[in-house]
């Protein structure tokens, strides 16, 4: 019996696997192109992050560790009761000069700690100061005074507010460049980060090489296994971080897009408004009297003040625990004259958007899944200059393999 089958047709179809296989290649090999130079020229800037982010992620227990005479204290045997908030901020007042601001609050994250009050100073030079005093809650006793940063210096004073300072302003003096700066770079990290998952997927389905580093391999291979793999585990955690450090330097820009698909409401745009002949605010720990009544158990963990006539205050809690939300970090936004709430951060009645928004610094600072996920922020950080150093090495090998080939 003579077959139908024409045997053009068959080479057609076991070709037709092969030339898809090489136009994929052909592809991956252009955005190789793509992800190596961005690679080369912001690997430095991501490893900067990354190791500085990693040293954050625990930013009190080192500065604890640092300073323990002034942020440790020593409960009480019998009673562990705070004193009053306003006691408290209060002795904060006492040791400042009196045109200082307080600006922020940060209350002790446990039973050995102190409260940590910000307050902002302009010095008889004029220059701009940020000093940070200590109290001890359960006796309202300041434990001592430090100055944080000065305006005519680049570089803070602690160890901390260094790292700080460079991880999200990278020492810039002028905070609108170093928001697009930093911003930027983000935004291109992330388009590295999305080029290399397309340079690792194995497009002949060998999985267990992708995914794994080659025993007793050669140094080439080593370095080109720890790149792929490192870079492989990591974006999972990475994009997340980058597009937050995004949004947190640039809410301007991101918010808007973010609108294009929920409504979004971010809580430094609101305004508190100066009632008619008079400017007498509320106190901050009223303010924070306010948020426990909403969140009755919730813990406030820090406190934003308004050192200006038109600024809010911000209150932040922790262990807000409410079904159908993973997040239990809750913060109030209200004018500084009648406490009236302008903003919740709540994602149990907010848009999608607004949910979206508020995941962002739990993610970023890995508190979102609690010592699981800062440790997850933590390692990813410090595979940050690795994959810095073994795509540079990658990249020298490659350039000396293409010199040998010249030369034979």
């Amino acid at each position: 019996m003579k077959s139908n089958v024409n045997p053009a047709d068959s080479v057609t179809k076991q070709q037709s696997p092969n030339l898809r296989l090489s136009r994929l290649k052909t592809r991956r090999k252009n955005w190789l192109v793509v992800h190596l130079w961005l690679g080369l020229s912001l690997g430095l800037l991501l490893s900067i992050y990354g190791v500085t982010g990693s040293i954050l992620v625990f930013h009190e227990e080192i500065d604890e560790w640092l300073n323990s005479e002034l942020l440790i204290v020593k409960p009480p045997e019998h009673s562990a009761a705070y004193r009053p908030l306003a006691a408290v901020f209060e002795a904060g007042r006492k040791v400042m000069p009196t045109q200082a601001k307080h600006t922020f609050a940060t209350y002790p994250r446990n039973e050995q700690a102190a409260f940590k009050l910000r307050y902002a100073v302009t010095a008889a030079d004029g220059v701009h100061e940020m000093w940070q005093v200590a109290v001890d809650p359960y006796t309202a006793q300041v434990t001592g005074k430090r100055l944080l940063e000065r305006s005519d210096s680049v570089i803070p004073q602690t160890f901390i507010d260094f790292i700080f300072k460079l991880h999200y302003a990278l020492l810039i003096k002028s905070h609108d460049v170093s928001t697009v700066v930093v911003g930027l770079s983000g935004a291109l990290l992330m388009i590295s980060v999305l080029t290399g998952l397309i340079v690792w997927w194995p497009l002949t389905g060998r999985w267990r090489q992708a995914l794994t580093v080659k025993r007793k391999a050669s140094a080439e291979r080593l370095h080109y296994d720890l790149h792929k793999t490192a870079g492989f585990y990591t974006a999972l955690v990475l994009l997340p971080v980058l597009f937050s450090g995004i949004y947190m330097v640039l809410p301007h820009n991101v918010v808007p897009v973010l609108e294009l698909f929920s409504p979004v409401t971010y809580r430094y745009w609101f305004r508190s408004t100066p009632p008619v002949g008079s400017t007498q605010a509320i106190g901050m720990d009223e303010a924070v009297a306010i948020a426990l009544q909403r969140y009755p158990a919730g813990r406030p963990h820090s406190i934003y003040g308004a050192p200006e006539p038109t600024k809010t205050y911000t209150v932040c809690q922790n262990g807000v625990d409410a079904p159908g939300s993973l997040l239990q970090r809750r913060c109030l936004v209200m004018d500084r004259y009648s406490g009236k709430i302008l903003d919740l951060d709540d994602p149990t009645i907010g848009t999608a958007g607004e949910v979206f928004t508020q995941w962002q610094w739990p993610l970023h600072s890995g508190q979102a899944f609690g010592m699981t996920g800062r440790i997850l922020v933590f390692l990813t950080g410090l595979a940050c200059p690795l994959l810095f150093v073994t795509g540079l090495i990658r990249w020298q090998q490659k350039r000396r393999a293409k010199s040998y080939r010249r030369q034979d």
